[in-house]
């Protein structure tokens, strides 16, 4: 299972990164995990628009998801011609959310944006794409948002999404090969709860469920990446990164 970090930035788009998107490959297979601002540029360096098998989203916030409205554009009129339609697996409402972004009359109605994705509602439970096996679990966030333990080839990656602390995230990622974990706040800062983790937080879920190795990411560009590295370094004896856009990961 081969892991790129398209983006990695939370909130809003850094300087040098999109937001939330990652592109998982396996056995010829390409799922992306999210799709939020700038990342539909920025995946064309890794891949061909038209060679992505499906779209996973863990939430709807714009960070997470609002590409997915040009991507429509891209797929809708290509010259080449338009595909078949591409499974999009999200939240309820997924189908409104991007119809409302692409802010078309009658685009929830007329069905145009049918035309192209093939909306799956998910819940908690697994599924299956192509050779991926996929749990999703809720965490906790202001909106509908999940957690995903994707498992292909014998090896295992956990997305946290965004989230607080939870101990289902502990669950999921129990024994897991890799744990891509939100780290948004900063140790000391911020104490919001059920929205964001700080890098102090990821550590210490990472240990708790054993994990091999912590990948940090959704750090807005106004949190100190290097703070938030050395903070999960305290928490977690394992191997700890950050995620950095363009990077890649075998798994």
């Amino acid at each position: 299972m081969k892991l790129t970090v398209v983006g990695c930035s939370g909130s809003f788009p850094g300087p040098d990164s999109p937001c939330s998107c990652y592109l998982l490959e396996a056995d010829g297979v390409r799922v992306l995990v999210d799709l939020g601002n700038g990342a539909l540029g920025a995946l064309q360096r890794h891949a061909s628009l038209a060679s992505v098998d499906a779209v996973l989203l863990s939430h709807l916030h714009a960070d997470h998801c609002l590409d997915l409205a040009c991507y429509f554009v891209a797929c809708k009129y290509d010259p080449a011609g338009q595909r078949a339609r591409l499974p999009v697996y999200g939240p309820r409402d997924t189908r409104e959310r991007i119809a409302r972004a692409y802010d078309v009359e009658g685009a929830i109605d007329n069905g145009c944006l049918g035309d192209v994705f093939d909306f799956r509602t998910i819940g908690c439970g697994t599924f299956e794409v192509g050779p991926f096996r996929i749990t999703a679990d809720r965490m906790p966030h202001p909106v509908e948002s999940y957690a995903f333990r994707i498992e292909a080839g014998g090896r295992s990656l956990v997305y946290s999404g965004d989230t607080g602390v939870s101990d289902d995230l502990v669950r999921i990622a129990r024994g897991a090969d890799l744990l891509l974990c939100e780290a948004s706040f900063e140790h000391g800062r911020e104490d919001l709860p059920d929205v964001h983790l700080n890098g102090r937080q990821a550590g210490e879920h990472a240990e708790r469920a054993g994990v091999g190795a912590l990948l940090l990411t959704h750090i807005p560009p106004w949190t100190n990446r290097e703070r938030n590295l050395d903070d999960a370094r305290t928490t977690f004896t394992g191997v700890t990164e950050l995620a950095l856009p363009d990077a890649t990961h075998i798994l």
